[in-house]
């Protein structure tokens, strides 16, 4: 019997491997990989090509509005309540009011941020927040293109992709809940969130490394400086929290640890690449931006738009991103909106009403010529 038994698995090992090897199904995909490192360090960003090009498809940049005619009257001159980009031509501002309908609401249309009865109504809230989305794609391009978008610079389309919402956003965790017959304390793990690749790995950790601009420089760093330790040392927990932010940055990118590190030493900066700068300081604009731009309009949203504990949509790597390491494949994609790529000059509004400014925006003292 046992003489039977290993000439049926010897037979059907030999038929595995036959089907393996010329079986339809069974053979090895066609790959692609791209040395991101130093040579010998195994450094290499492998994905299947097929993974590539679809990859590239999912962010595809779409192609710019035609130019507009920059002559004529002023933005500010010919329609009312135009607190940003009045200082346009009324076709450039036109062009840029079109464009920004087809890369946030190509289904819903101008009426999403406008109200039909009075297109200079601020009563929806799109409307006013657009109008700060608009500053903080002003923001970006102007204050972060040397450090971080450089050239390629951003739209409204690099986070929204043709939807009001974009995909990927995130709120504060709420706290677990209380059960019946014992009181929750999981360390704010083992929950599989998708944040961390549903692991049991700290599910908060956008909470605190996304959210503020004070996040202190050591938050994510765990290993020791000294041959000896000098003072009490991180818990287990702070490594696993590095570990979840690096895993949300990974998939954020679609790469992996050798995209930015050596992991011969990980903490090494001299032997990391570049790309660990240029992430560096991603996180330090993710922060300013959520600090400074999405925080204050916590009141503006309604309460439907908000989190489980009523706080407003924030941004993280994978909100412009999108799974690619350069959004949108690294398009130009700010080349053709100068307009988007500095903060415009806020000019008088043209009623001689004094409006009350949107965070960030002073607008003049001075009555317009009537």
């Amino acid at each position: 019997m046992k003489t039977v038994l290993s000439v049926a698995g010897a037979a059907l090992a030999l038929f595995l491997t036959i089907a393996m090897f010329g079986g339809a199904g069974w053979t090895h995909p066609p790959m692609a990989n791209k040395q991101t490192g130093f040579r010998g360090t195994g450094m290499d960003l492998i994905r299947t090509k097929a993974g590539n090009e679809e990859l590239a498809e999912a962010n595809r940049a779409p192609p710019p509005a035609d130019p507009a005619d920059a002559s004529g009257d002023k933005a500010s001159a010919v329609y009312e309540n135009v607190q940003v980009l009045g200082d346009l031509s009324a076709e450039q501002f036109n062009r840029v009011m079109v464009s920004m309908t087809e890369w946030v609401a190509p289904q819903q249309g101008c009426t999403y941020c406008h109200s039909t009865e009075n297109m200079a109504s601020d009563e929806l809230y799109q409307k006013r927040v657009a109008r700060r989305m608009l500053q903080m794609t002003q923001h970006i391009n102007s204050t972060w293109k040397e450090k971080h978008v450089h050239e390629a610079g951003v739209t409204c389309y690099t986070c929204h992709r043709g939807n009001p919402v974009p995909a990927n956003i995130w709120f504060d965790t709420p706290a677990p809940s209380v059960g019946a017959k014992f009181i929750p304390r999981n360390n704010g793990q083992n929950l599989a969130s998708a944040n961390v690749g549903l692991t049991s790995l700290p599910y908060a950790v956008f909470d605190d490394y996304y959210a503020n601009k004070d996040t202190p420089q050591s938050y994510v760093r765990v290993n020791a400086t000294t041959a000896l330790p000098e003072a009490k040392s991180k818990p287990i927990q702070d490594a696993e929290r590095t570990f979840a932010i690096m895993i949300t940055m990974s998939q954020a990118l679609g790469v992996n640890c050798t995209f930015c590190h050596n992991t011969r030493s990980v903490a090494q900066w001299d032997t990391s690449t570049p790309n660990r700068v240029h992430a560096w300081y991603g996180v330090q604009m993710v922060r300013e931006l959520n600090q400074d731009y999405m925080h204050p309009l916590t009141t503006t949203f309604p309460a439907t738009r908000l989190g489980p504990t009523g706080d407003v949509a924030k941004i993280s790597c994978a909100t412009c991103h999108n799974g690619a390491n350069k959004p949108l494949n690294g398009a130009k994609v700010i080349e053709p909106y100068p307009e988007l790529a500095k903060p415009t000059t806020q000019v008088s509004l043209p009623t001689g009403e004094a409006k009350d400014p949107i965070p960030g925006t002073t607008l003049p003292a001075v009555k317009p010529p009537m």
